[in-house]
C-alpha cells in the first residue's frame, strides 16, 4: 500500500512524505503506484521550477519513498500545487479504494 502523508502546521504545508507501493499490479504494470508517482514526482518539480519555495527532498526507489520537507514560507503557487496534488490523490484513493493507497492529511 502507498501511504501519503502531508503534514501542515499553522495552516501552511510543512512536509510530504510518499512510501510504499501499491500493490494494485505486479511491478512495472501498477497503474496506481504510477498514478501516484506521477503526481507527487510532477508536483514537487513544479514547485521547483515554477515558484520560490524552498524544500529538501529525499527519496529510495526500493522502499517508494519520496519526502519532502518545505523549508521556508510557502508562495500562492506552492500552494496551488499542493492542492491540485491532493485532489488528484485523493480522487486515486476514492477509484481504487483504501486498499491501494491511503491519504491523510495532518493539521
Amino acid at each position: 500500500m502507498i501511504s501519503v502523508t502531508i503534514e501542515k502546521k499553522d495552516g501552511q504545508y510543512r512536509r510530504l512524505s510518499c512510501k510504499g507501493h501499491a500493490g494494485y499490479a505486479k511491478h512495472g504494470t501498477d497503474i496506481v503506484c504510477a498514478a501516484a508517482s506521477i503526481l507527487v514526482i510532477n508536483t514537487l518539480n513544479a514547485i521547483e521550477e515554477l515558484t520560490p519555495t524552498q524544500f529538501t527532498a529525499d527519496s529510495d526507489a526500493k522502499s517508494g519513498l519520496i519526502r519532502a520537507d518545505f523549508t521556508g514560507q510557502m508562495t500562492e503557487g506552492a500552494v496551488l500545487l499542493l492542492d491540485a496534488m491532493i485532489m488528484g490523490l485523493e480522487g486515486i484513493e476514492q477509484e481504487y479504494g483504501g486498499k491501494y493507497i491511503h491519504l491523510q492529511v495532518i493539521g
